[in-house]
């Protein structure tokens, strides 16, 4: 039999197992718990501060293929209110940095577990620099050594989230630092 026949048959006898991903939490609330009403309402008076909805970017720089845990984050800042833009996998620095200008981000989230961050942020950083935006939030969410965050922090990256980092520490500390910085 081939993987796909025995798989098959132990999903009929079994059924299939679904991870808990946070996602339906972050979405689908008939009613939010009372944390996320007042991110929302927060974010609701940035908006009015701004005259539109704070903007995110999220990215996934490089050839990591796992984006479970942006799609996570890009949910949880949507349904905070804010406006995201997901980039989608395997996107070059070059690419970010230019969606970050055509959409006019507040802030950018990169998302790296293949351990490339130590060349693909310095790049997209450089890039930033390179044209003239400096006024972008960065942050960074992945598999980042301690040591690697340090230079990272220094290099101009806001905050990094590593994996057990709770979803809204990441929302929080984006639509802190944006209305901080406007």
């Amino acid at each position: 039999a081939t993987t796909g026949e025995w798989a098959g048959t132990l999903r009929e006898v079994f059924g299939s197992y679904r991870a808990p991903t946070g996602v339906g939490e972050a979405s689908g609330h008939e009613t939010p718990d009372a944390e996320l009403t007042e991110l929302r309402e927060e974010v609701s008076r940035l908006q009015e501060r701004l005259g539109r909805r704070p903007k995110i970017l999220v990215g996934k720089p490089g050839l990591d293929g796992h984006d479970r845990g942006a799609k996570i984050i890009a949910r949880a800042l949507r349904d905070a209110g804010m406006e995201v833009i997901y980039t989608g996998l395997h996107q070059t620095p070059e690419q970010i940095v230019e969606t970050v200008i055509q959409e006019d981000a507040d802030a950018v989230g990169l998302s790296i577990l293949s351990g490339a961050h130590m060349t693909l942020v310095p790049r997209i950083i450089e890039l930033l620099r390179a044209q003239d935006v400096d006024d972008v939030i960065i942050t960074l969410g992945g598999t980042i050594p301690a040591d690697d965050i340090v230079e990272l922090k220094a290099l101009g990256v806001a905050e990094v989230f590593t994996p057990g980092a709770p979803t809204e520490a990441a929302v929080e500390f984006i639509r802190s630092a944006v209305a901080a910085a406007r």
